[in-house]
């Protein structure tokens, strides 16, 4: 063959593989497109409405009277006034003891827990929001979000039509109106700081403004652009801006809210980019910026199922999740970047609760291959170390570290039912999420200087609070299991829950496989040896697993905690042997006999991830759709309360939350692979009816992104690329004996081994 038609052939071969690989994104994002949201109307309440963010800005599309409203907020917008009743000399866990002990618990209660029910603050704040008087365009036609570009849009049978996004990269939002006059003009609406009522004063439904004690802002007002700016408590101040223009009777217009929280010249260096819009191109580029993120986005995994609902369901949460989370911003809050537009506090005061919240937000990061989104997460736990670190040695009197389970935006603890609010093990549950990044990436500078001195950290505080009994063996002075006997006194039990002791024992566990991996064999050595000073887990041979010893799970409660060991931690797994497999089937089966009763909407999204780790489809399936189906608003946002009287649960509140929504998705993702074992199942817990399922780049520990199909009932091909190299473990997803690998390969035991390099594609045929 000539050299010309070499490199001919060769151009042709680079062509086609480019050709494909735009063609696998273009479908992927098609994908996302097919789940448009779509509604005949817009929405009448704030929680209902067309949700946009970029995990630092966020804003909710709904209609107030005769005015569409864009609710606005930024993450940043809190009062960190602190919590007084924290700063005294009963802050302790030792003083909590000997209340406890003596029976005076009363006091602590009265120190601790009321506090944060009466106080206003710390809490989560508004910002503001815009408003433009629809009245004279008639009826609404349809409103959509198109997820592939994260773009809402309006029509009115009168032919004007609105669109609007937050940009996916910058702190602006924009907006357009198509065939309005010049005299069509936003209002920007600050928050009522000095209005509204004391009828319901509940954390959970959110307490009035008015108790914030703040005075109106500053409104300036200048041709074709307002300003608000927000003195909040001691020196914090927040300003929003808005600027328009006209041109061909369109309107086009942006807006950004900043905060002197993070410096105080952020307030003045948003300036040049709330500079006046001179023409249509100035949207057009923003948006063409702001869709090529989410191009991106979208082309890092995707799913198809024959279940519609569950399948549009997980692209909203993976939708949410794009909006909500970032590297270099604050974790997913209670209600990340969409605070309540109610005049009211969010509710919970949109904190950071880490007994359970922030935990399974991120749950569906791993091997959903958003690992560039989840960092932010970490990035905020290592940035507030710090702070950690003081709560620890004041409240715990260690060395090692705590975090508070409900935190503000600085890490600073707040209070509440304190059993979960200063729970003694919160960090090793938040460990896990360092040992996820770490085995999801292979990547050894995050394990060796965050991984390691993070869990080897919390390893020291559980040394440091635990004591010896009379036969030696290792406890907790008091333990609890979230939210277990609500705030009582009881809710303390005398012996380690099996919450705190999964969080004790897969720390000390992992302390020792990192300190192992990092070459540090004596300090490995150290962490098994105290591992075996604590008991295993209380186990009934009926019932299964626990809430603590002589404590049987037998009462409905929307805290699944008591099964950590199970999932997520999978100390107890099916793949451990006989024994493992009849607990796992016994607390399933119990919980089932128990029933739903006091389930909220995320209690479901759990039990969906429950059930997907016993392999059970069918079981996971249908959880999955009652959480889809009962527990959220036409938006796709969980509200914790069931909301169609179809008993399932008799919470019937209405509480926005985020936390079951990306349950949810992770419930999905555990049905098509796993990986926590150390070897990859390919669609491991799906239901036998569903015959065509694929999916594309989910990942798996040992950094593999894996791609696989199921056609007629049978697993069709599979495709992993290994990142990082080193050993892959796949169980054989073939009924046959022949199948095609292209690539060296061995079977032990019905496991496909193949030793991968850096950046190998591997191809398996059945």
């Amino acid at each position: 063959m000539n050299k010309s038609l070499k490199k001919v052939l060769f151009a042709s071969a680079i062509l086609f593989c480019i050709s494909l690989e735009v063609q696998s994104q273009n479908n992927t994002i098609q994908k996302a497109n097919n789940h448009l949201l779509e509604f005949s109307d817009l929405a009448k309440t704030w929680d209902e409405g067309i949700p946009l963010g970029n995990g630092h800005i966020g804003a909710l599309i709904w209609q107030k009277e005769n005015h569409l409203r864009m609710s606005l907020d930024n993450v940043y917008l809190w009062d960190l006034r602190p919590m007084e009743n924290l700063n005294s000399p009963e802050f302790k866990f030792s003083w909590v003891y000997q209340k406890w002990k003596s029976k005076q618990y009363k006091e602590v209660q009265e120190k601790f827990d009321v506090p944060y029910d009466r106080a206003p603050a710390p809490s989560k704040i508004p910002g503001a929001a815009l408003e433009f008087n629809v009245k004279p365009f008639g009826d609404v036609k349809n409103v959509s979000l198109s997820l592939d570009n994260a773009l809402s849009n309006v029509k009115w049978d009168s032919g004007i039509e609105f669109t609007s996004f937050v940009h996916a990269s910058k702190n602006e939002g924009w907006f357009k109106f198509k065939g309005v006059d010049k005299d069509f003009e936003p209002m920007l609406i600050p928050p009522d700081y000095d209005k509204g009522s004391d009828s319901d004063a509940s954390p959970v439904t959110g307490q009035d403004l008015r108790r914030l004690g703040y005075s109106n802002g500053e409104l300036i007002k200048r041709k074709n652009q307002v300003t608000y700016i927000q003195e909040g408590w001691d020196d914090f101040k927040y300003k929003v801006q808005v600027v328009w223009t006209y041109v061909n009777k369109t309107m086009i217009g942006k807006w950004t809210i900043s905060t002197n929280l993070k410096n105080e010249n952020d307030l003045f260096q948003n300036n040049d980019a709330m500079s006046k819009i001179k023409n249509e191109r100035s949207y057009d580029k923003a948006l063409k910026q702001h869709s090529k993120w989410w191009d991106n986005f979208w082309n890092k995994s995707s799913i198809q199922l024959p279940d519609e609902i569950l399948e549009k369901q997980w692209y909203m949460e993976q939708y949410k999740f794009g909006s909500a989370a970032r590297s270099g911003t604050p974790p997913i809050s209670l209600q990340a970047v969409w605070t309540a537009d109610n005049g009211k506090l969010p509710p919970w005061k949109g904190d950071f609760h880490h007994d359970l919240n922030t935990q399974l937000s991120y749950w569906p990061a791993y091997s959903g291959n958003h690992l560039d989104l989840e960092i932010g997460f970490l990035e905020w736990l290592v940035a507030n170390k710090k702070t950690f670190k003081e709560y620890t040695k004041t409240y715990f009197e260690s060395d090692g570290l705590a975090v508070p389970g409900v935190t503000t935006l600085t890490g600073e603890p707040m209070g509440g039912w304190i059993q979960y609010s200063f729970g003694p093990t919160v960090s090793g549950w938040l460990g896990q999420h360092f040992y996820l990044h770490w085995r999801y990436s292979m990547d050894r500078e995050f394990l060796e200087e965050k991984a390691y001195p993070w869990i080897r950290d919390v390893a020291i505080l559980f040394q440091d609070i635990s004591v010896k009994d009379a036969s030696g063996v290792r406890k907790l002075p008091i333990s609890s299991s979230p939210e277990i006997r609500n705030n009582s006194r009881d809710a303390w039990f005398s012996e380690t829950t099996n919450f705190d002791l999964a969080n004790i024992r897969w720390t000390y566990e992992k302390a020792a496989e990192l300190a192992q991996e990092l070459g540090k064999d004596k300090e490995a050595k150290k962490w098994k040896e105290q591992l075996e000073e604590w008991p295993y887990f209380a186990i009934d041979e009926q019932s299964g697993i626990m809430l603590a010893p002589d404590s049987p799970y037998n009462q409905s409660h929307r805290h699944l905690s008591h099964l950590m060991a199970f999932h997520p931690y999978g100390l107890i797994d099916y793949s451990k042997g006989n024994e493992d497999k009849q607990i796992v089937d016994n607390t399933l089966n119990q919980l089932l006999d128990v029933g739903t009763d006091y389930y909220t909407g995320y209690s479901f999204s759990w039990l969906g991830n429950l059930q997907a780790r016993a392999f059970d489809g069918e079981g996971a399936a249908k959880t999955l759709r009652i959480f889809a189906e009962n527990f959220t608003l036409p938006n796709s946002f969980h509200v914790n309360g069931e909301q169609f009287n179809r008993g399932y649960s008799k919470f019937k509140y209405r509480p926005f939350t985020l936390e079951g929504n990306f349950a949810f998705a992770a419930g999905i993702q555990e049905m098509l692979i796993q990986s926590h074992t150390g070897i990859i199942r390919i669609f491991p817990a799906v239901p036998e009816s569903w015959e065509d399922i694929n999916f594309q780049k989910l990942r798996t520990e040992g950094a593999f992104l894996v791609s696989a199909s199921k056609k007629e009932g049978k697993v069709d091909k599979i495709t992993i690329t290994s990142e990082k190299g080193g050993v892959l473990k796949l169980l054989k997803p073939f009924n046959s004996k022949t199948f095609k690998i292209n690539t060296a390969y061995e079977v032990k035991n019905g496991i496909i081994i193949i030793d991968t390099k850096p950046g190998q594609e591997i191809t398996i045929k059945n």
